[in-house]
C-alpha cells in the first residue's frame, strides 16, 4: 500500500509569503495615509463650535471685527484641544487648527489648517478650507465684513487634508 502525504510544500508557503509581502507593502503605506486624514479631520470637527459661535456674533454684529474679531467670551485660543489638535486659534473670521503633542503622526506634527468666513449674497456663512496651498473660494462668495480671507495652512501634503481644502 502507498501511503500519500498530506500537505503543501515549500515553494507552495513561499509563494503564499510573498503574496502576503506584496500585499502589505501596498496596505500599509495606504493605512498610514487613513490615519493622518483622520487625524486631520479632527481639526475640521473641534472647528464646528468657533463657526457656529461665529456665525451668531456676525449675524449680531454684521462684521467680523469688534466683538466678533476674537470671540473673547469663548476664551478660544488655544483653549480647544483634542488628541491629536494642540490648539485652536481665531481672529478676524479666520480659524487656526495646530496640530501635534504625542498622540499625532509626525508628518502633521506642528502644522496647521485654515478656515475662513466668506458670505453669499444673501447673507449665508461659508467656510473655506485650506490646507498647503489656498483654497480659492467660489465665485459666488466673498469675504465677510472685517474679515481677512482665507490663507495656506502648513500641512505639507496634499493628501493628508480634506478634498475640500485643496484646490
Amino acid at each position: 500500500m502507498k501511503s500519500v502525504q498530506k500537505g503543501f510544500t515549500l515553494i507552495e508557503l513561499m509563494i503564499v509569503i510573498a503574496i502576503i509581502g506584496i500585499l502589505a507593502a501596498i496596505a500599509i503605506p495606504a493605512y498610514q495615509n487613513y490615519t493622518i486624514r483622520a487625524q486631520v479631520s479632527e481639526g475640521l470637527s473641534l472647528a464646528g463650535g468657533i463657526e457656529t459661535a461665529f456665525d451668531e456674533c456676525y449675524a449680531n454684529h454684521g462684521t467680523a471685527a469688534g466683538s466678533c474679531a476674537t470671540l473673547p467670551d469663548l476664551g478660544i485660543n488655544n483653549a480647544i484641544t483634542g488628541t491629536y489638535v494642540t490648539g485652536m486659534t481665531y481672529a478676524d473670521g479666520v480659524i487656526t487648527a495646530t496640530y501635534g503633542g504625542a498622540n499625532a503622526n509626525a508628518a502633521i506634527n506642528g502644522a496647521t489648517i485654515t478656515l475662513a468666513a466668506y458670505k453669499s449674497a444673501n447673507g449665508d456663512i461659508s467656510w473655506v478650507c485650506s490646507g498647503p496651498t489656498v483654497n480659492t473660494p467660489p465665485a459666488n462668495l466673498s469675504v465677510v465684513v472685517g474679515g481677512t480671507g482665507v490663507a495656506a495652512g502648513t500641512i505639507s501634503n496634499a493628501a493628508y487634508v480634506p478634498s475640500s481644502c485643496n484646490p
